[in-house]
Parts: C-alpha cells; sequence; structure tokens
C-alpha cells in the first residue's frame, strides 16, 4: 500500500474494522454504543487549534495548556536535555546535533472515553497530549509517540513538563512542523481507574487507538487533515509501538513508517534474562518494572495472588504500595531490594524456564515482533543499555530475515549506549528518516 496514504482514510473504516476483525475491543456492539454514547452524552465544547469554540463528537474535552516558543523548544534540546543525561553513560555525545525550531507549538491536554478490553469493555476517561505547530498549514504529518515507564502518575504526556521524553518529542517533531499525540495510558494522567495498566497489552493499545480517534475529530473541526501517520516509541513505549503496529497491519491500515528505541518486544524472554541471568549492567529499579507489571497483571486480568505468588514474603506490601500508588520509588527502594532475584521467589524464577503457569504463558503471548512486518520499521539498541540487552533489540531484524520481511533494519547507538542514551540516539535518527517519506 503507497506510504503517506491520506489518514481520512482511517475515519471511514478504522471504527468498524478494529472491532471486528482485530477484537481491540471484544464486540462490535459495545464499541458501536461507546461511540454513540459519547456523542449523546453531548459533544464537549473546546477550543479548535484553528481558533474558536467546536463541538468534538467523540466527546473529547480539549484545554489549551500553553505555547511552547521556539526560544523553550530550543532549551530542551540544549540545558535540559544535558540535566536528562546527567546519569547517563554518553552524557555529552548529542550536544548540537539537534536542528533549532522552526515552529512554536501549542499544546492540548484532552481527555477522552475508552473501554477497558480485559474487563468486558468497562468505560474509562483516558488522557493525552495533543501537540500542534503553529505553521499555519492545513495539512501536516502526525506522529503518535507511546511513551517509556513512569513510577508517578503524574509524569505523562498530559503533563509535559514533567516528562523529559515527551519534551524532547515536542521540541524534535512538533517544533519542525510535525501534530505529535501521547496517550498517558490508563491509570495514569487524568485516567479515571487509578490502576496502571503497565504492559498490559490491550489495553494501552486501545488508549492510543482511542485517542487517534478522538484527536482525528479535533483537528477535522479545526480545518487540519493529516498528510502522513508514524509510530514511535521508547522502552515500554516502544512495546506499544510494536503492538500497535502490528494491530494496524492486521487490518491493511497504513502505517508511513515506525520506529521502537530499545523495545522489550519479547517480555518473557527479557524477565527471564532480569530474574534467572542477572547482570551487572541490570539497572537497580528493574525490581520496581516487575512490582509494578505484577500489579497491572492482578488487576486488568483478575489475577488475585498473583504479587503473593511471586514476590517474597517481606517484600510483598512494598510491591503493593508501589502500584497503588502509596510509596514512590525513593521509598521502595530503601524497603526493598535492588537485585530482583533477591526480590521475587525461587519457584516463580523456575516457572519462568518452563511457563507452567498462567503468567509466564501470558508473558509469552505478549511477544511484539514475530509476524511478517510490512510497513518500514527501525529499531533501536546500545550496548550498555540496563534495561533492554543488545540481543532483544535485534529480534525484530533477524525474524523478519527469518519470515521474508523486508523492511526492518536495526540501529547501534553505540557500545556505550545506555538506555537515556539508545532514545536520544533514535529521536535524532527517525525525524531525518521520517523527512524523507514527505517527500512522497
Amino acid at each position: 500500500m503507497k506510504r503517506g496514504l491520506h489518514m481520512r482514510l482511517y475515519q471511514s473504516v478504522i471504527t468498524y474494522l478494529v472491532v471486528l476483525l482485530l477484537g481491540w475491543v471484544e464486540s462490535p456492539v459495545a464499541f458501536s454504543q461507546t461511540r454513540t454514547g459519547n456523542a449523546a452524552a453531548g459533544a464537549a465544547a473546546t477550543v479548535a487549534p484553528g481558533g474558536g469554540p467546536v463541538a468534538i463528537p467523540a466527546g473529547g474535552s480539549y484545554e489549551l495548556i500553553g505555547t511552547y516558543s521556539i526560544e523553550r523548544l530550543n532549551r530542551i534540546v540544549g540545558e535540559e536535555l544535558d540535566e536528562f543525561m546527567k546519569s547517563s553513560t554518553m552524557p555529552t555525545d548529542f550536544r548540537g546535533r539537534f536542528e533549532p525550531a522552526r515552529y512554536a507549538v501549542k499544546l492540548y491536554r484532552v481527555r477522552y472515553r475508552s473501554v477497558i478490553p480485559e474487563q468486558e469493555n468497562r468505560p474509562v476517561l483516558a488522557s493525552g497530549l495533543v501537540a500542534i505547530p503553529e505553521t499555519g498549514k492545513n495539512r501536516m504529518p502526525l506522529v503518535s509517540y507511546q511513551h517509556g515507564t513512569v513510577f508517578d502518575r503524574s509524569d505523562v504526556p498530559s503533563n509535559p513538563d514533567r516528562s523529559m521524553e515527551t519534551r524532547l518529542m515536542v521540541s524534535r517533531f512538533a517544533g519542525q512542523g510535525y501534530i505529535v499525540i501521547a496517550a498517558d495510558y490508563f491509570g495514569r494522567g487524568y485516567s479515571s481507574v487509578s490502576d496502571d495498566s503497565y504492559l498490559v497489552r490491550d489495553s494501552t493499545r486501545q488508549a492510543g487507538r482511542d485517542l487517534f480517534l478522538n484527536v482525528q475529530d479535533f483537528l477535522t473541526a479545526g480545518g487540519i487533515s493529516v498528510s502522513h501517520f508514524f509510530l514511535s516509541g521508547w522502552s515500554q513505549g516502544g512495546w506499544v509501538t510494536m503492538n500497535y503496529l502490528h494491530a494496524l497491519e492486521s487490518l491493511g491500515l497504513p502505517v508511513t513508517a515506525a520506529a521502537a528505541a530499545s523495545a522489550p518486544v519479547d517480555i518473557s524472554l527479557i524477565m527471564n534474562r532480569w530474574i534467572n541471568n542477572p547482570q551487572p549492567v541490570d539497572a537497580p529499579y528493574l525490581p520496581g518494572v516487575v512490582a509494578i507489571q505484577l500489579g497491572a497483571y492482578e488487576k486488568y486480568l483478575r489475577s488475585s495472588g498473583l504479587i503473593e505468588a511471586a514476590i517474597r514474603p517481606q517484600y510483598v506490601q512494598p510491591v503493593r504500595d508501589l502500584y497503588d500508588g502509596k510509596i514512590d520509588w525513593t521509598e521502595f527502594f530503601k524497603r526493598t531490594t535492588p537485585r530482583l532475584v533477591d526480590m521475587v521467589r525461587p519457584e516463580f524464577a523456575l516457572d519462568g524456564f518452563t511457563a507452567r503457569s498462567r503468567y509466564w504463558r501470558e508473558l509469552d503471548s505478549l511477544q511484539a515482533y514475530r509476524w511478517r512486518i510490512i510497513s518500514p520499521l527501525r529499531v533501536y539498541y546500545g550496548g550498555s543499555d540496563e534495561v533492554t540487552p543488545a540481543y532483544i533489540g535485534l529480534l525484530p531484524e533477524q525474524t523478519q530475515k527469518l519470515v521474508g520481511g523486508r523492511f526492518t533494519s536495526s540501529h547501534y547507538a553505540g557500545d556505550r549506549a545506555d538506555h537515556r542514551a539508545v532514545f536520544v540516539f533514535s529521536v535524532i535518527d527517525q525525524k531525518r528518516w521520517f523527512d524523507g517519506f514527505l517527500k512522497d
């Protein structure tokens, strides 16, 4: 399918096909009621990107939360980037490698309605960010960004001043003329549920898909159309991006190109590596990552007692408290251990090899690379990544060689590149790569 196909194709087919063929929402009826219910509840009056109040048919609520000036955008890739990279293995390698911003950017916080597929389409209010460059144009490319792991509910795209990864994407892409959208995921940001949907596939995919549909209405109301559609994500967001790409490709819907940085594309394999083969490079926050992942599975997949089955008794309460937001990462670290193998039960670790339990079988089903990828895709990895080992980063390209895929390539950020360095390297590279498609 020709790259760069106009995004209005989505408006005509995505509502029905996503439900019927993919099962992001378990029944077409439930989805139909969700969309109808949003409109029937009264479309929210808001401010269109072109100015003036407008009714959004999907019931979204948009709040203009600020404007990043060109000076502000340039500061993000200057002194703010320096601060972000202080703890990295490559603290100064990216200075001066970002082009100056060309446009100021308006930032909107959006609240929109969605459903939780794992819970019989239970209604949920979700939130996200829409960043629109002040180009004066009525047709622009759009990047859907999927954010990485956060331990605080507020460190999300809809609060860009508390999310450096979001600000970097806004500076790099929106400051150069791309619309940027980013979902907070369920249980984060201004979601109506408190339970984080961390690494819960259907719900994270649903959040991004429904944000996109809502933004389509918002942009159309403001007289803006989308010329090209790109996907991008880092860490957890890289995994979400891959799942999102798979979903769209399953429907035959066009994605211009996609990029995933430090993506844990095989959750089962990477968890086995963390637990059963720990290495000196491993991040000390991996126990926190597993804590919120177990909590999410217990809540969203209704796996009562999962935390007790997986975690040694002395650490069960800190794990629950971190997931429930009763303690922050710093307090969790004080009350637990930086060694993941010391936090989990030995029998839980053994199950990782044998996949006897429901949990490990579910993890194996979460792989996000074992299909024949037809969209242009770049994956990024580094030699010193403390979260996603290099061999995980290579899985998509190597798998495509096996199954005959032709459009996936791996890009190495360097021997010294840790998790953050891979992200920054990818943001620089993918923007230049995406630009090449705009000439089609």
